[in-house]
């Protein structure tokens, strides 16, 4: 059975312009059980503070919550209309597709073979380029896609920054994310936008750099809509066509099979 839902607005542009710069904390791939999250602290939040851990938190059951996280195993979406990704939450087994290029590949241990245009790539230093390329970008649109879900995620230092005006006009309280030694560009810095009246992430700005003062972009993140127990949202800015499908089953041939899935 699965569960689908067409997406909503995107934010092509910034997307192409920052593919290898985002994210810091994307991190492989089964989702802790509840309460392990907390029970570990890394160093990195241990340093944050009970306010921004507590609405943290509070994003997350309003999403669905941990458990229903974690129970959620197959997901399906297109980034920006440019690449579509299957991803196994649970093994960490992956399938991106990409202007001719399909790539299966577990985002645990890194391996796997890809297929440019129907052709097998068995080239050990362009396959193992690829592989890597295709890392890059399972990081990258896995943030995109599940940023929210990741706020208490190791290695991330969560401040709570006060309350601030969004650009659509609503308030909102602001959590800001610094990382430690994670990800592929750990010197990002995020702010993370909760609306008051949604208790929802619906605004983010991103910085390349933690010392920068100015962003370099400032998105929404918007039309939230349910898949199965949990929320994700379908915008993103301007100009996206994202499509999102959460599945309680897939064949192991999409992780296994280069040819076209059946849909």
């Amino acid at each position: 059975m699965k569960m689908r839902h067409p997406a909503g607005t995107g934010f092509l542009l910034l997307a192409v312009l920052l593919f290898l710069l985002l994210p810091a904390s994307a991190t492989p791939a089964s989702p802790p059980t509840s309460g392990d999250r907390l029970a570990g602290r890394s160093a990195a939040l241990r340093q944050s503070d009970a306010r921004a851990i507590a609405l943290a938190e509070q994003v997350m059951e309003n999403m669905g919550g941990q458990e229903a996280w974690n129970n959620t195993r197959y997901i399906r979406w297109s980034f920006f209309g440019r690449r579509t990704h299957y991803w196994d939450k649970w093994s960490g087994n992956h399938r991106i597709e990409s202007e001719g290029l399909v790539v299966l590949f577990n985002a645990n241990t890194r391996e796997g073979r890809a297929w440019q245009d129907g052709e097998e790539i068995t080239d050990t230093a362009m396959l193992d380029e690829t592989l890597e390329r295709a890392y890059g970008m399972w990081i990258n649109d896995t943030y995109w896609m599940f940023m929210p879900y990741k706020l208490l995620d190791p290695g991330v230092t969560l401040t709570y920054v006060g309350e601030q005006t969004m650009a659509d006009g609503r308030s909102s309280e602001v959590l800001q994310l610094t990382f430690e030694s994670v990800g592929l560009t750990p010197q990002n810095r995020y702010l993370v936008f909760v609306a008051s009246d949604t208790g929802l992430v619906e605004q983010w700005s991103y910085f390349r750099d933690a010392s920068d003062t100015e962003p370099g972009f400032t998105a929404p993140w918007e039309s939230w809509q349910r898949f199965g127990d949990i929320m994700l949202a379908t915008g993103h800015g301007r100009d996206s066509d994202w499509e999102i499908e959460v599945f309680e089953e897939l064949p192991a041939d999409v992780f296994e099979n280069p040819a076209p899935v059946e849909r």
